[in-house]
């Protein structure tokens, strides 16, 4: 064999080790890099769901109507340690819902106004959705809320995880109220009986 043909062989060896090696590094850096997709994924999946999770819901309720207006209550806690911002209201018993509150209006009455900044739920606190304070109103109900009946309604919290809730209807009487101005279309319109201050719930509430 002679020594021309013995050096094209070596070299041609030695540029397809530098090809196989060149494809193997760059097999590696992508399985680096889809490990890299993957784990990004996994976080960002973890911080969707991290704020959800660490909201309980107690004894959730929708007061029963028949037609128009009604609110669901309750209490929500915040078991993580971090603020939680609930930012809207979605239900089955309607197609519309908002956080609304209590005020006091220019005359000293109090009245209803949405709460476009959302409730904060402190980390390691609670809030408390009740007749007369914070609660989510639901607006144009078509078909009855009876007593007895589940209310499903999901909470949207600002870091675009939900959490869905069950809110049995039960029955009280109360007298209207109105909105304040700055609810826009829905002003003087009642709440469907309701008394916030002062709740009568009852004897056969569920």
């Amino acid at each position: 064999m002679s020594r021309t043909t013995l050096n094209n062989r070596t070299s041609t060896t030695s540029r397809s080790l530098a090809v196989v090696g060149l494809v193997a590094a760059a097999g590696l850096l992508a399985g680096c890099a889809d490990d890299g997709a993957d784990a990004a994924a996994s976080d960002a999946e973890t911080a969707t769901t991290a704020e959800a999770d660490a909201l309980t819901v107690t004894d959730p309720w929708t007061k029963a109507t028949d037609t128009g207006m009604t609110a669901a209550f309750g209490e929500i806690e915040n078991d993580g340690d971090a603020d939680v911002r609930i930012v809207s209201a979605t239900t089955d018993a309607s197609p519309t819902a908002e956080l609304h509150t209590m005020a006091e209006g220019e005359d000293g009455d109090m009245v209803m106004t949405e709460v476009e900044d959302g409730f904060l739920v402190p980390a390691g606190g609670s809030i408390t959705l009740e007749p007369g304070g914070d609660h989510v109103m639901i607006m144009g109900v078509t078909e009855a809320i009876e007593p007895g009946a589940n209310v499903n309604v999901t909470l949207t919290l600002d870091d675009g995880s939900t959490l869905d809730v069950v809110a049995p209807a039960r029955s009280y009487s109360g007298a209207n109220e109105s909105y304040g101005e700055d609810s826009g279309d829905d002003a003087d319109m009642d709440h469907g009986d309701m008394d916030h201050g002062d709740m009568d719930m009852d004897a056969d509430a569920s």
